[in-house]
């Protein structure tokens, strides 16, 4: 395996999708009660495709394999599921920024195994899909901020979330 080439950053504001849905990948916002089975529904296609011969593969130089894509969605997971918690314990709490691009290079995505993110990415999908479940009616409302200003309700940061993750595994093909 080649060592990666370095990936440009992405610094598109995807907080569009919660309005407008991704014509890229075909997400349209879901009703945000169904984040939590949308999310356990994703285990078995990350699974599969992670079982895949050229998991660890690149198809350009600059493009995340599909064991990067799932290490950072597994990681994604992790952030937003304490975030959660941040927007359900405290009145409108700021995020501190988290660099996801810096993660992948800190956490060497590049080299870590399929089928050990597949395990982990399962565990923290379904801690954070049971996060999800547990929301209340009477919190869906509440209010919070990403260090950038742009702000959140708990469902405009479901429907955020949950993008995420399809969209993904739109890029790896799943």
């Amino acid at each position: 395996m080649t060592e990666p080439a370095e990936i440009t950053p992405d610094d598109k504001d995807w907080t569009v999708v919660i309005g407008d849905g991704c014509k890229e990948c075909g997400y349209e916002p879901h009703d945000v009660r169904t984040t939590g089975d949308r999310l356990r529904a994703s285990i078995p296609r990350w699974q599969e495709r992670l079982a895949h011969l050229d998991a660890q593969r690149r198809p350009d130089p600059t493009t995340w394999s599909p064991v990067e894509y799932a290490a950072h969605v597994r990681d994604v997971c992790r952030i937003f599921r304490e975030r959660l918690a941040l927007m359900l314990d405290e009145d409108n709490p700021t995020f501190d920024n988290w660099d996801q691009d810096a993660a992948a290079v800190e956490q060497d995505y590049f080299h870590q195994q399929p089928a050990t993110v597949a395990s982990e990415y399962a565990a923290q999908a379904t801690q954070t899909a049971d996060a999800f479940d547990a929301v209340r009616d009477d919190q869906w409302q509440r209010t919070s901020k990403r260090s950038n200003g742009a702000s959140f309700t708990t469902e405009s940061f479901a429907v955020y979330f949950l993008h995420d993750i399809e969209h993904h595994l739109h890029d790896v093909g799943a």
